[in-house]
C-alpha cells in the first residue's frame, strides 16, 4: 500500500481538525499525531536543522557539502514514506561511510564518550545527530507497523547517518583545535 499525506495547496483548512488524508489509500482522514505524519515530520525537522547547521557551517567547505548531500538524501527519503516512487540510489550508503572513514583518518581516535559542544558548530551537529536518531526510530516504526514500503537502503542510510553527523561533529572541533572533553563518572 502506498500512501502520500497532505494536500496540494499551501493550505485548504482541511486539516484544521488534527487530521489529513493518506491519498493512495481509502481517503480516511488520520491523526497528524499518528506513525505517518510522525516520520515524515521527524525527516522534516531534521532537514530544516540541517538547513540551519549549513549555514553556520559556511567556514567549513566539507562539512557545507556533506550536509547538503544529507538534506538531498533526505528529501528522497521523505518522498519515498510519502508513497512517491523514490529511492536513493544504490551506494549511497556506502558514499556516506566512506565520508566517516576519511573523517576517523584525520581525526584523533575515540577514547570514550564526549561531552556535546566544544564549538558551536560541533553542539549543532550533534543536535541534528539526535534529530537522526529520532527519524530513524519514527521511520522503523512506520515500517513495522506496514504502514509503508521502505527500502533496507533508506534504513541502513538513516543509521549511518547519525554516524556522518557525529564525526561531522568531531571535524567540526578537530578542525577549530578544539580537544574534546569525556565525562566524569
Amino acid at each position: 500500500m502506498r500512501c502520500i499525506l497532505g494536500d496540494m495547496a499551501l493550505f485548504t483548512g482541511k486539516g484544521d481538525g488534527g487530521t489529513t488524508t493518506a491519498f493512495g489509500c481509502n481517503q480516511t482522514r488520520i491523526s497528524k499525531s499518528s506513525e505517518l505524519p510522525e516520520a515524515l515530520s521527524a525527516l522534516d525537522e531534521l532537514n530544516a536543522f540541517l538547513g540551519f547547521v549549513k549555514m553556520r557551517a559556511t567556514d567549513s567547505p566539507r562539512i557545507v557539502t556533506a550536509i547538503r548531500g544529507a538534506q538531498e538524501n533526505l528529501f528522497i527519503i521523505q518522498a519515498e514514506t510519502a508513497g512517491a516512487d523514490k529511492r536513493l540510489k544504490e551506494g549511497t550508503v556506502e558514499g556516506i561511510g566512506k565520508i566517516v572513514n576519511d573523517i576517523e583518518k584525520e581525526i584523533p581516535p575515540i577514547k570514550g564518550f564526549s561531552i556535546a559542544g566544544g564549538t558551536e558548530l560541533s553542539a549543532m551537529l550533534d543536535v541534528a545527530r539526535t534529530l537522526a536518531r529520532r527519524a530513524e526510530r519514527r521511520l522503523i516504526a512506520v515500517k513495522e507497523m506496514h504502514l509503508c514500503e521502505l527500502s533496507s537502503e533508506t534504513i541502513a542510510y538513516m543509521n549511518r547517518l547519525s554516524s556522518l553527523l557525529f564525526a561531522l561533529a568531531r571535524l567540526a572541533n578537530h578542525l577549530a583545535g578544539v580537544k574534546e572533553e569525556n565525562p566524569k563518572y
